[in-house]
């Protein structure tokens, strides 16, 4: 339950019935005052048409002469301070007038009295006229009253009138307090998503996303999501410790174990070497020869081996300079001449000039690129007898064709390892920013190493 009362939910239903509970009060307030109007209504209950005509009409018959009606006028004007009245006498002449605003002529005849009477019956204002002296004596005139209609209204509609955009502006302030809680609720909430996010997406120096600081005091929802995400980070460093003492472990092994394999590959180089000056039949020689073979080719395995370890371990010393490539082509293929002519290989070199001849790249590793590429073809490509090395230009890019007329890489090759040498072909023309691409079947494999043009 107290984990409840530290949610988001819970604090966001705080605020949904409280914004409730302060509505529910306005309205009982407004009832209220609603209700104190109504009383007062039933003070004020004479203000209506009938009786306001009725008094107006005994007021006026009362009267004897002209002080009289001034005394009147000035009883009703206190009581109706928005009343307007006029008196016209006997003879059609405009005399008194109070609060009177619109234009009226000073001599009334017949024909604008019946204009008059009828433009104001049943209108607004309240129009009420009423004959001076007794009801059958109209040779003093008459005497009009006029008061604006809403002056009949219920007391809650003047309330209405008076107090109804401050009431607006209450429930609409209402409003604005419940909308402004509620973005700064969401505001606060969005403020620490984006914090997780962004600390999801920074990476430290050992590329692992850091630790939110947590606000102990905050352990709702998101809290808890910055606990786990804090306890998941601390387990992938560990993990990552471990990662890096494992690939430690595991490239001091390699670095023992190719010393410690290669110590005997020397000796039982020595001792082919004797058997080589013995005298030895046919089939002993042949042997002698593929035990040499095979020792070359361990050693070649663990080279490759040191090597790739080297490189996944960032441990490869790399010295990048301007290169002629088309010349550092020429001199490789020239110092594997000999053995791919020893072997029956037909060679063909064409290495003209490229847009670009000079490459920026490590010639120690591009020679090794070209080394293990040269020694793929002399293993797995045999049969073909063929290598071809030549250069080739684009609009795209300038390359580098390494072709034989092997069985392909696909191939099954009695001689076939685990594909280190090409991982390391891989691994170091990207770190030359060098691209490559293979095509293979069975008539072949070409292989086209590319620099793109800027």
């Amino acid at each position: 339950m107290k984990k409840f009362f530290k949610s988001l939910l819970a604090k966001y239903m705080i605020i949904i019935l409280t914004a409730i509970s302060i509505v529910q009060i306005g309205y009982l307030m407004i009832a209220l005052f609603f209700i104190s109007i109504d009383h007062q209504s039933e003070k004020n209950s004479e203000y209506t048409t009938d009786k306001i005509e009725a008094k107006w009409h005994k007021d006026i018959n009362s009267i004897g002469n002209s002080k009289n009606i001034n005394n009147v006028f000035d009883e009703w004007k206190n009581e109706f301070p928005k009343s307007t009245m006029f008196w016209v006498d006997g003879n059609g002449i405009l005399k008194e007038k109070v609060n009177l605003h619109s234009q009226l002529p000073v001599k009334w005849d017949s024909t604008y009295t019946a204009k008059f009477i009828k433009e104001n019956y049943a209108n607004d204002p309240f129009t009420v006229i009423a004959f001076l002296g007794k009801d059958k004596d109209t040779n003093q005139g008459f005497a009009v009253l006029q008061l604006p209609r809403k002056t009949f209204n219920p007391p809650i509609a003047k309330a209405n009138e008076r107090y109804g955009t401050i009431l607006s502006l209450v429930m609409l302030c209402f409003i604005f307090v419940f909308i402004a809680i509620s973005f700064l609720f969401f505001k606060s909430i969005r403020k620490r998503l984006l914090k997780l996010q962004e600390a999801m997406a920074f990476r430290g120096v050992d590329q692992l996303p850091l630790e939110i600081q947590q606000n102990k005091m905050k352990m709702d929802e998101i809290g808890q999501l910055e606990q786990t995400f804090n306890q998941m980070v601390i387990e992938l460093r560990e993990s990552k410790q471990r990662e890096s003492q494992e690939e430690q472990l595991r490239r001091e092994l390699i670095a023992n174990l190719s010393h410690d394999l290669r110590t005997p590959l020397t000796k039982l180089s020595a001792q082919i070497y004797i058997l080589e000056k013995e005298k030895l039949t046919q089939d002993g020689k042949n042997a002698v020869k593929a035990m040499d073979s095979t020792v070359v080719h361990i050693d070649h395995l663990i080279e490759n081996l040191m090597s790739y370890t080297l490189l996944m371990a960032s441990k490869y010393k790399f010295t990048p300079v301007q290169v002629d490539i088309v010349r550092f082509v020429r001199e490789s293929i020239a110092s594997w001449y000999l053995v791919f002519e020893k072997e029956g290989f037909t060679i063909n070199v064409e290495l003209y000039s490229l847009k670009d001849s000079n490459w920026f790249m490590d010639p120690v590793w591009f020679g090794r690129v070209l080394d293990n590429l040269f020694q793929n073809v002399l293993r797995h490509a045999k049969e073909g007898l063929f290598i071809e090395v030549k250069t080739v230009k684009t609009n795209e890019y300038d390359g580098i064709i390494i072709r034989d007329h092997g069985k392909g890489i696909n191939n099954e090759s009695t001689k076939k390892g685990a594909g280190i040498g090409l991982s390391i072909v891989d691994l170091m023309l990207q770190k030359m920013k060098l691209e490559w691409e293979i095509q293979s079947n069975m008539n072949g494999t070409t292989i086209l190493i590319k620099k793109i043009l800027q």
